[in-house]
């Protein structure tokens, strides 16, 4: 039973509107050459920054404000912007569903009525 409700949801989240958009939104950022050269350089920013940080060091000054701008770069474009926008949605949307869950698991914790099935 609880499977079949944890589909059912995920089935209701994939139709919400909040979920469309984002994937409309990844999609346009995937087929945006500009954008996807830019997420390029994020993730290859990103991975310097890691390494250098795994290794107990703080990222020079150059890396880190390369890392900052690109990600700038990225937010500030219409392509990126509609992304960021979209994945705020949905993960408000995310939020509130988990909100609910909890609430109900609280409830059902204290209920005195036991439910089989």
């Amino acid at each position: 039973m609880i499977w079949d409700k944890a589909q059912e949801l995920g089935r209701q989240i994939g139709q919400s509107a909040e979920y469309q958009a984002l994937r409309r939104a990844e999609t346009s950022l995937r087929e945006d050459k500009d954008t996807v050269a830019k997420l390029d350089l994020i993730q290859t920013l990103a991975r310097q920054v890691d390494q250098v940080v795994s290794s107990g060091q703080m990222p020079d000054q150059a890396t880190a404000e390369a890392y900052e701008g690109a990600v700038r770069d990225l937010e500030v474009s219409p392509t990126g912007q509609a992304y960021v926008v979209a994945r705020s949605n949905f993960e408000k949307l995310m939020q509130r569903v988990n909100q609910q869950i909890s609430e109900g698991m609280e409830k059902g914790a204290t209920s005195t009525i036991i439910t089989l099935g």
